[in-house]
């Protein structure tokens, strides 16, 4: 009896680690995603339309990272958080102080304070895609090559 104990004394022991394992990494990963400000569900999309108020190449104190755009709406003043490259590269947004635009993304809550996560923004007859339809940014270079797909004919996936 003795010998079969200790024969599976190394099995015990790794069920019992990986039940340790399972207790601590799932409830870890068991957050709801909706709190994640990078979250984004295209089926909450919504479209606002507003006057810019302020263009922030970077962003203040409480804020999500990257650049934002304070608009005045119907509804009031709105941040709608750009992500770090719209503003920059070729084909980047090019607003001012005073334009209208029209940008469609989803509401999110970020440290307390609402965020209005823009997929795209509409501006002078433009549109311009800030993020896929998954809410990922979409940096300088990916917007260069789907211009040069366009330029020859070709299709962007």
């Amino acid at each position: 009896m003795r010998r079969s104990l200790s024969s599976s004394t190394p099995l015990i022991a790794g069920l019992l680690a990986s039940l340790l394992f399972a207790i601590l990494v799932v409830p870890l990963m068991a957050q709801p995603m909706h709190e994640s400000p990078s979250s984004y569900d295209i089926r909450k999309e919504v479209t606002l339309k507003g006057t810019v108020s302020s263009v922030l190449h970077k962003p203040t104190d409480g804020m999500t990272s990257g650049s934002h755009l304070l608009l005045s709406t119907g509804y009031g003043k709105v941040d709608a958080a750009l992500g770090k490259w719209a503003l920059v590269g070729k084909g980047h947004l090019s607003v001012s102080i005073g334009d209208e635009v029209e940008v469609a993304g989803v509401v999110k809550t970020y440290k307390g304070n609402e965020v209005f996560v823009v997929r795209t923004v509409k501006s002078g007859g433009q549109v311009y895609t800030i993020r896929d339809q998954r809410g990922a940014v979409i940096p300088p270079q990916a917007r260069e090559h789907a211009s040069e797909n366009i330029r020859k004919g070709g299709f962007v996936r």
